[in-house]
């Protein structure tokens, strides 16, 4: 989504972030990512530079979400050390608390995109639960003929697919 980053509208943000977290079922994910959009957007209203422009973009891998906000400012956002009596300047490092990993990429003249991904918690899938066609209580290739020096592929149905995906 694109917007300004004003205080009025980071609310709105989190409370959009919250909702789709809502609906891909991934409810643990919604504190640290709503806290991690929140700390993202209040550095592009109080630091970027010529306007206050941004996209968020949230995506969800099998495995991983990544949030992300992409400004008009091509300067880098640093971490610094905050005093115990310090009320703002924090927002990295609870980023980098909170997140998994984080970083940013350079975007030239058109600015940058600041980023970080949380692990998703996946369904626990067994062989019994979502048979494989031609499986073997070994396992998918243990039929005869099969290449004795073949890796065995890891099958996730196409229905934890999706429902991973939305």
């Amino acid at each position: 989504m694109e917007l300004q980053a004003l205080p009025s509208r980071i609310g709105q943000v989190r409370r959009i972030v919250s909702a789709q977290l809502r609906y891909w079922h991934l409810d643990s994910l919604i504190e640290p990512a709503a806290l991690g959009v929140t700390e993202l957007l209040t550095n592009v209203h109080r630091h970027a530079e010529p306007d206050k422009m941004c996209t968020v973009e949230i995506e969800l891998l099998l495995d991983r979400l990544t949030v992300s906000v992409h400004d008009h400012d091509p300067r880098p956002p640093t971490i610094r050390e905050a005093d115990a009596s310090e009320t703002s300047g924090r927002g990295l490092a609870l980023i980098e608390a909170v997140s998994e990993s984080w970083g940013v990429r350079p975007r030239g003249d058109a600015g940058k995109a600041v980023w970080f991904t949380l692990p998703t918690p996946l369904p626990a899938v067994t062989l019994s639960q979502h048979p494989v066609h031609g499986a073997t209580p070994d396992g998918p290739f243990s039929h005869a003929g099969a290449d004795p020096g073949a890796v065995p592929s890891t099958h996730v149905p196409a229905a934890v697919r999706s429902a991973a995906v939305g």
